[in-house]
């Protein structure tokens, strides 16, 4: 537990080494290499640098610099998440997509309605779609009386993660209970006589099966890019035909995830011999005898995934279902506040204010000392290290470095013009600390919104990634 209150460290009412913990930065006993602000200003990084480091054994801040500013954490918010569904759901809790049959099966076939109800599954794929449809088959199912039907309803709807991000990114698609593919449709283009052929499908490892709930065209303009619109329960993609000189493809997010899925599902079935009406909504998953089941892989895999792919989806639906899990609201946005509510309650004394769980919203703030707080108060308790990856460090040319002296374990975060950095540090000698990084340029940030590759993005970005390795030098050295 940190022994040091909020308040009176942000104050510099407690020192530590001799030397008080101020606005500034927080001045160790000893140099080690440069001095972090000749890092920081070498660095030409516009905009701010916060960043508080903390000596996991006793709790105590050992260096700091405007550790109490909010900022925006972008995907380092998804640790965060992560405490906080381990704290309710547990390691071993697994997320289960059923099909129900509402009636009992007679001559191959179930009187009643077949219903096709999600768990808030964020990993559910096409090839696992199929494999329940191969094992409703082999149940000798042949077809419905009654209805085909979806069910998308364990954790609230939400038609994208942000609001502010372009349409056609597929890390920014709809929130559902009845998930596929993380939400994404496959786009693929080719040349064909008069013009490009365009088809658009689920494709997974084993299954390819084609999608009918979106469809895709090519449009003579010069932009937009992309179009987006959904009508008559389908979703309607244009591409500028300008920009397909060449064959390629896309994943394009999906608005209704749900529908998607069981147009899937649909399709798989019908290659296993079973004939299913067009798929409506279902208002419950409804009471009746499961037919087949996928259990996900337990939540600690399923977490140290969406912390290597940073997989914004995987965030938002086990943040809800956790929120779900603990009786509070759990939609779009409220669902962040409870989590932020949580935060405080179990940390003790934060500010933070999480709008999402992936941090894909940059309107969701928390400091770097309140991050650094949560991770070291609660990520021993919930085995938080052994799912972060390796971070690699970087020289000053921005070059990877090989077999640094020390270990760091951390998720990172990266938005237009923010970069961020949570973790766990090894120093030589095997002293443990705990530090949260925050790099970010709000004005620069507002002005980009989420335009893809915005213009400085790149290099700012760069700048900061190599500031944070020789911030994590400094540290090693110093506190080892």
């Amino acid at each position: 537990m940190i022994d040091i209150s909020r308040r009176a460290a942000l104050a510099g009412l407690v020192s530590f080494g001799g030397a008080a913990l101020l606005s500034g930065p927080l001045r160790a006993e000893a140099a080690a290499g440069a001095p972090a602000e000749d890092l920081i200003a070498a660095s030409k990084l516009s905009g701010d640098v916060a960043y508080a480091v903390i000596d996991l054994a006793s709790g105590r801040v050992v260096e700091a610099r405007e550790a109490d500013r909010a900022m925006p954490p972008a995907s380092t918010a998804k640790t965060i998440t992560t405490l906080y569904a381990l704290d309710e759901l547990g390691p071993d809790y697994r997320f289960r997509t059923r099909l129900i049959a509402t009636g009992p099966v007679s001559g191959g076939v179930v009187q009643g309605n077949l219903i096709l109800a999600g768990g808030a599954d964020p990993t559910l794929t096409t090839d696992d779609l199929g494999d329940m449809a191969a094992a409703l088959a082999r149940r000798g199912v042949r077809g419905v009386t009654g209805q085909f039907l979806v069910w998308g309803g364990a954790i609230p709807y939400a038609e994208d993660i942000a609001d502010d991000q372009p349409v056609h990114v597929g890390y920014n698609p709809g929130i559902s209970g009845l998930n596929l593919n993380y939400n994404r449709v496959h786009v693929e283009w080719g040349k064909a006589k008069g013009g490009m052929a365009m088809s658009v499908d689920a494709r997974g490892a084993r299954y390819v099966p084609k999608v009918s709930s979106a469809d895709v065209a090519a449009v003579n303009r010069a932009a937009p890019l992309f179009t987006y619109n959904r009508a008559s329960g389908k979703e309607h993609w244009t591409i500028a035909a300008s920009a397909l000189t060449s064959p390629g493809s896309r994943w394009l997010p999906v608005r209704d995830p749900a529908g998607y899925a069981g147009d899937v599902f649909r399709t798989l079935a019908a290659a296993q011999g079973v004939t299913l009406p067009a798929a409506n909504r279902a208002g419950a998953p409804g009471d009746g005898a499961v037919l087949a089941e996928h259990v996900s892989d337990p939540l600690s895999d399923v977490l140290r995934d969406m912390l290597k792919h940073s997989t914004n989806l995987t965030a938002e639906t086990v943040g809800m279902a956790t929120s779900e899990a603990r009786g509070l609201p759990a939609a779009k946005g409220a669902s962040g506040a409870a989590m932020s509510a949580w935060l405080a309650q179990t940390v003790g004394g934060t500010q933070a204010r999480f709008v999402d769980h992936s941090g894909l919203n940059a309107e969701t703030r928390i400091s770097p000392l309140d991050m650094a707080r949560a991770v070291a108060t609660l990520g021993g308790r919930e085995g938080l290290r052994p799912l972060l990856k390796p971070f690699p460090l970087r020289d000053a040319q921005g070059r990877w470095i090989d077999n640094p002296p020390f270990r760091v374990d951390a998720k990172t975060g990266t938005l237009n013009f923010v970069s961020t950095l949570t973790g766990y540090l090894t120093a030589p000698g095997g002293r443990d600390l705990v530090f949260a990084v925050f790099t970010a340029n709000t004005r620069l940030r507002d002005q980009s919104g989420g335009q893809e590759n915005a213009p400085g993005v790149k290099p700012w970005v760069a700048r900061s990634k190599v500031l944070q390795s020789q911030l994590l030098d400094r540290w090693a050295r110093l506190y080892s």
